[in-house]
């Protein structure tokens, strides 16, 4: 028995497919499949009643995951204590959205290398659920997220900043002289919209729906340069974070009333050891929390 060939196993049983395990874990179905071949025959036993699209476990299976779960989480957690009694620092795993990470994790990035140059920084660009999901999954350490969504109690948090949602246009719309906006006066309005799963969006959309309104969605885009373009153009309305785009001139920034405030801060995982390197950075962070 191999830890890769839990790994794979535990994929497996998390997503009833091989197929989409192999999506999330990067590497070919033939892989997982050997893996899991080569552990019944190890083992004796059937751990997959399989069906043509859905891998469903055994009752032997059941107790072979809760079994391999517990070791893995062991594993990875007596990894990263050794790696603290050695010189070298384990590396730290921090996803980030795209909009959000262009707010204020630059400048906490940089002043926390300069504090600490011997912690290797690995970046990973995920959308807020999806990047808490990976905490969870321990896949990251950490998560910058925006912590209005379903499962955050489930979670360590630590609130870093607090923003509110402004709608930008360009300055030729014929909004842009309004002091503040509703959603009953955008049910018409063209929208770009950011990916259908991030936080932000699911918001915007409850707003609507709350409203008793659907939104006129002419995009959903996954890049800011692409949202900004789009408004530039005249073709569209962006629903952002106000200190987005605080110094661009070129976008009229309207404010939604009543104000939707947004907590923006770092996940993790609860009850999980938590290695030097990580302790360091959520200490440094919490240095850096801005006040409302």
């Amino acid at each position: 028995m191999k830890m890769i060939q839990l790994e794979y196993f535990c994929a497996v049983c998390q997503y009833h497919s091989i197929t989409q395990a192999a999506q999330k874990l990067y590497v070919t179905q033939p892989a997982i499949s050997n893996a899991i071949k080569e552990l019944e025959k190890e083992y004796s036993i059937n751990l997959f009643i399989r069906s043509k699209n859905h891998m469903s476990l055994t009752k032997e299976g059941e107790i072979f995951y809760q079994k391999a779960n517990h070791l893995l989480t062991q594993f990875r957690q007596t990894t990263s204590e050794l790696y603290d009694l050695g010189k070298q620092k384990p590396s730290l795993r921090i996803g980030i959205p795209p909009l959000l990470s262009t707010i204020f994790f630059p400048d906490l990035l940089l002043f926390f290398r300069r504090e600490y140059p011997d912690i290797p920084v690995i970046l990973s660009e995920y959308g807020s659920m999806r990047a808490a999901d990976l905490v969870q999954e321990e896949v990251l350490d950490l998560a910058l997220v925006n912590m209005h969504f379903y499962n955050i109690d489930k979670m360590n948090t630590l609130r870093m900043q607090q923003d509110h949602i402004v709608f930008c246009v360009s300055k030729e719309h014929p909004l842009a002289k309004e002091k503040e906006v509703t959603v009953e006066m955008l049910k018409e309005e063209p929208l770009i919209l950011y990916n259908t799963d991030s936080v932000l969006n699911k918001t915007l959309l409850a707003l609507f729906e709350n409203a008793g309104l659907k939104p006129n969605i002419l995009l959903y885009a996954s890049q800011l340069y692409t949202i900004r373009s789009f408004v530039l153009n005249n073709l569209g309305g962006a629903f952002l974070y106000s200190s987005l785009l605080k110094n661009d001139r070129n976008l009229v920034k309207i404010p939604v009333v009543p104000l939707i405030y947004q907590d923006i801060g770092l996940v993790w995982k609860k009850g999980k050891y938590l290695n030097n390197s990580v302790e360091a950075f959520l200490s440094f962070a919490g240095t850096q929390v801005k006040d409302s």
